[in-house]
């Protein structure tokens, strides 16, 4: 069975700013892959070329075995590749339930019934059932970053990124969502996950993968990685010869 993702010799620049540089690795069916880096190094980026919202330079993506460096975004989403945002920005004066309706319809196909009770469905298992009604301006912001989860999984994606999902959430908030991502794992869904909440990867991936300046610096077992002297003189700040 070839891999979920499989990125080769990917590559992207904006003027003397690279993003990623010759970026290569692969993505087993089932795996949660766990992604950090410094602030800049790139991991959004790599999701903007993942997702087709930004084109490569060079290099392929593969997706299922699939060629799909040159599809646009919308195709890629339709292929089973979903994300979620930093910043959750829902349809302010829209439902809840509105919401992942408008993620449901445009990145599955589905309609009427069939959206609905897909619809339902993700809300029962990201715990948003009881907002479903509920304008999304005013959800707090474990709510929101719910909703971003939802509308995410409201396309139904067999590949999950996640962009620093954790971010700003209390420790027991944080807790809750680790609960609900491994739920979602749990239902076939592969993973890769960009996190500073470091605690929060190691509670759910497989494997970590540490990225500077567009670059793969290291990657393997999460403790091995994160003990490694080089990922803690570049991403921790510590040198390496403290």
């Amino acid at each position: 069975m070839p891999p979920v993702l499989e990125l080769k010799n990917l590559s992207r620049s904006f003027g003397a700013i690279v993003v990623a540089d010759a970026l290569s690795y692969s993505l087993r069916d089932g795996e949660a892959l766990g992604v950090i880096g410094p602030n800049g190094a790139g991991k959004t980026s790599m999701f903007n070329l993942i997702t087709g919202t930004v084109q490569a330079a060079s290099g392929d993506i593969f997706f299922k075995g699939e060629r799909i460096t040159g599809l646009t975004a919308a195709a890629r989403c339709r292929a089973g590749i979903a994300r979620s945002f930093q910043v959750p920005q829902p349809f302010g004066a829209m439902s809840v339930f509105e919401n992942v309706l408008v993620a449901a319809t445009q990145g599955t196909g589905e309609s009427g019934h069939n959206a609905d009770a897909l619809c339902l469905d993700v809300l029962e298992q990201t715990g948003l059932i009881d907002r479903a009604n509920v304008p999304a301006g005013g959800l707090t912001l474990l709510e929101r970053k719910r909703l971003e989860l939802a509308r995410a999984l409201g396309a139904r994606p067999s590949l999950l990124l996640l962009d620093e999902i954790a971010g700003g959430l209390t420790e027991q908030e944080c807790r809750s969502l680790i609960e609900t991502i491994n739920a979602v794992r749990a239902s076939g869904v592969s993973i890769i996950w960009i996190e500073h909440v470091v605690h929060a990867l190691l509670a759910v991936v497989d494997r970590l993968i540490v990225i500077d300046f567009g670059r793969m610096i290291a990657e393997g077992d999460p403790e091995t990685i994160m003990t490694s002297r080089d990922v803690q003189e570049i991403y921790l700040g510590i040198e390496a010869g403290a």
